[in-house]
């Protein structure tokens, strides 16, 4: 009987990771959010820095790829690539209950939105089409994209 949960749980551990093309999930040893790609290899990781009040987001090698930080004058998060370059930003809609990214020239990219019946993040394109979504693994205790097929 152990041994059929067992199998039962492995094969839906595998199930699940099949399904999710990356996850993130929170490294309390290392106090820093961790990206594995489908495989689940280590592709990266991003850690609050608290000198310069940002967060950076590093590649699996730890080398600086872009960050984060929050412009209190324009109430939105801007974001930089490791240059220091404006690559877009992300700002809250309170009308509209999204959170919506923009590029460095202003123009929407895409938008999440809270979606209550499935207990997820919906994600969309510019046009309103769904391009995936974050869904939190209760088990596995991490998040997972998936893109949408369509």
């Amino acid at each position: 009987m152990k041994k059929t949960i067992s199998i039962i749980i492995f094969m839906l551990v595998i199930a699940i990771n099949i399904n999710a093309q990356t996850t993130q999930k929170y490294n309390s040893t290392m106090q820093r959010t961790e990206f594995y790609d489908s495989y689940g290899r280590f592709i990266g990781y991003a850690k609050e820095n608290k000198v310069l009040n940002r967060l950076e987001y590093f590649d699996e090698y730890g080398r600086l790829v872009k960050y984060e930080q929050y412009n209190n004058v324009l109430d939105r998060k801007d974001i930089y690539d490791n240059r220091g370059n404006q690559q877009g930003y992300q700002k809250q809609n309170e009308v509209l209950n999204q959170t919506e990214n923009y590029n460095n020239r202003g123009n929407q990219e895409s938008y999440k939105k809270w979606n209550d019946l499935l207990k997820r993040y919906d994600v969309y394109d510019s046009k309103g089409r769904k391009i995936g979504h974050y869904k939190y693994n209760d088990l596995l205790k991490q998040w997972e994209y998936t893109e949408s097929a369509y």
